[in-house]
């Protein structure tokens, strides 16, 4: 019995010492040192990107850290941490609504699990253009569903950067909607995109993004859709010999910050935490443009193969996707974004 006792007792002990372990990782310990402004301690918090260092979305969150840094002298910071290391991109957005991961640049893809409204980034050939995509994201109709998500996810919208367009890249030549039939191509787990490559005639293969290269590598998957830049710093390239010029989807990143630590920082230290992201959203787009005009002239240097699709007839194929999706997303929120003057 007195062994039993001790047991306890040790056990006891070490709950309580990695209880204390366990606030100082994550957003525990930054979040809550912002519970006593001007008591020294610095913050920072972790951010998760799905990207390598160096590509656009390391561009967004070291421009967030430097301003951060400015603008607190030093009190409040980031560590980036790269390629997902952190979980996937739905996981990553489940961890900052638990308050267990502070901050993220990376796809807004999986935010439709949470809004169905998102999936309205989903539906194909919704765009015109960038800029098109840029006033509906920073208008009223992107504040409100920010607003949407934050009340589901408990994770608070800052800005917004981009995936921007995306290509879809493969071994073999698309030129229009038959040419990808039967292909398996790779989709985040998300029902509309799967649903649109269904509609195109392609084997939608849902899969995580740590596991697309091998993917390709091993034929387990015949193509995806990306940004140029992110086949580029994804080494794609490698695996693929063609890429085709789709554009059906533009994908739209948010800068984003777990509620749970945004809600234990002071009014100061908020104020500081949305000028950062105020700074970074227009430095992350350019960046974005910039890597993709460079990313197009380094896959063509590698011999990848760039063709232009007939565009035509893959939106022929995807009205069954807007019938389906429009009851759900809401038709009049289509014809909002559709006819959004910019």
């Amino acid at each position: 019995m007195k062994n039993l006792w001790k047991l306890t007792a040790l056990i006891g002990a070490l709950v309580l010492v990695l209880m204390g372990c366990g606030g100082k990782d994550g957003a525990g310990e930054k979040a809550g040192a912002a519970e006593k402004p001007g008591d020294g301690k610095q913050i920072v918090f972790d951010l998760s990107i799905p990207e390598p260092e160096g590509a656009k979305f390391d561009v967004t969150a070291k421009a967030f850290k430097e301003e951060l840094e400015r603008l607190t002298d030093g009190q409040m910071s980031v560590k980036i941490h790269y390629n997902n290391s952190l979980g996937g991109e739905r996981e990553v957005f489940e961890l900052m609504g638990m308050g267990s991961l502070d901050m993220t640049v990376q796809s807004a893809g999986p935010m439709g699990a949470w809004v169905k409204e998102f999936d309205v980034f989903d539906l194909p050939f919704l765009f015109d253009d960038r800029e098109h995509a840029h006033a509906v994201l920073d208008g009223e109709i992107g504040a409100e569903l920010a607003q949407k998500f934050e009340d589901e996810a408990n994770v608070k919208i800052l800005g917004w950067v981009e995936n921007g367009f995306v290509a879809t890249s493969s071994n073999n030549p698309i030129n229009t909607v038959d040419d990808v039939k039967g292909l398996k191509i790779r989709v985040q787990e998300n029902e509309l995109q799967i649903d649109a490559w269904k509609a195109y005639g392609a084997d939608a293969t849902p899969m995580a993004w740590t596991e697309v290269f091998t993917g390709l590598q091993q034929g387990v998957i015949d193509g995806h859709s990306n940004s140029l830049a992110t086949i580029q710093t994804s080494k794609i390239y490698e695996v693929q010999s063609h890429v085709a010029l789709l554009e059906d989807r533009f994908s739209p990143a948010p800068i984003a910050i777990s509620k749970t630590s945004f809600d234990k920082l002071s009014p100061e230290q908020q104020e500081a935490v949305m000028e950062a992201a105020n700074y970074a959203q227009p430095i992350g787009r350019q960046a974005n443009e910039d890597k993709v005009n460079e990313a197009a002239e380094f896959l063509k240097e590698q011999g990848i193969t760039f063709t232009e699709p007939d565009k035509a007839s893959f939106k022929a194929a995807a009205e069954s996707v807007y019938d389906k999706y429009a009851p759900q997303i809401g038709q009049e929120l289509i014809d909002q974004v559709r006819s959004f003057e910019y």
